[in-house]
């Protein structure tokens, strides 16, 4: 995991003063891929499928579960199947999750330098409902972060970008405007067809990983305190300064 790669795709600046910020919640937010992983492994040996690999994690990571389900079983899923398998395998995430959640180091810091600054954001995820609502209440940020939208909520999940789109036009932030943070390479695409800048946060794949799966980031960071000391440094600078 690196501390920070600061690997920039184009216009520093434009990515710099982002006007909105969109976070993807899972692995985002939150480190918490591998109680997903642990979920997910429960679930597939109930089922007789194969382990989770890095790879398919990296095809599936971000995508919502009516994308993922019929992948993983290699055939077509009513749209009951999929809200069944998606109850046992989400209710299997939150009860090993609970009491074991807390927000990604700098989370706090930066919220608090954006609501200072009275930049706006919003949390753009795959994640059911039940999971948003629980996730957001385990990390005491249900009231902070209270502009959602989720991908079962626009017509395409990531990597296509309705779901950020979505999000900015809640905040009402032009999409061109906007920073993502994202931990996955499906929502690194999805941020970058939107026309967002965007951010890689490594808690489960490394730069290299983002770039061997055609989804090249703005900058990577271990976390938000490493985005506020390299690339989102500008957000602790008193108030005053940013005159010119």
């Amino acid at each position: 995991m690196e501390a920070t790669t600061d690997r920039l795709r184009h216009d520093t600046p434009r990515m710099l003063r982002a006007r909105g910020f969109i976070f993807d919640l899972d692995g985002t937010l939150v480190s918490n891929m591998e109680l997903h992983a642990e979920a997910f492994a429960r679930f597939t040996e109930r089922h007789g499928l194969p382990p989770m690999t890095l790879e398919m994690r990296a095809r599936l990571d971000g995508k919502r579960n009516s994308d993922i389900f019929p992948i993983i079983f290699a055939q077509a899923l009513s749209s009951e199947d999929i809200r069944r398998l998606e109850d046992e395998k989400e209710g299997l995430y939150r009860q090993l999750s609970r009491g074991r959640l807390s927000p990604l180091t700098g989370v706090d810091r930066l919220l608090a330098a954006l609501e200072a600054r009275g930049l706006p954001a919003a949390v753009a995820t795959s994640a059911p409902a039940a999971n948003v609502r629980h996730t957001l209440h385990e990390l005491g940020l249900a009231t902070r972060l209270p502009h959602v939208v989720r991908s079962d909520q626009v017509p395409r999940g990531k990597p296509h970008p309705d779901v950020f789109l979505a999000a900015a036009e809640l905040i009402g932030v032009a999409p061109a405007e906007c920073l993502a943070f994202e931990d996955a390479p499906a929502g690194i695409r999805a941020a970058r067809a939107a026309g967002m800048s965007c951010v890689a946060v490594t808690t489960t794949f490394s730069a290299a990983d983002f770039e061997a799966h055609d989804a090249t980031p703005d900058a990577a960071v271990a976390d938000f305190a490493a985005f506020l000391a390299g690339p989102g440094a500008w957000l602790l600078e008193p108030l005053d300064s940013d005159a010119g």
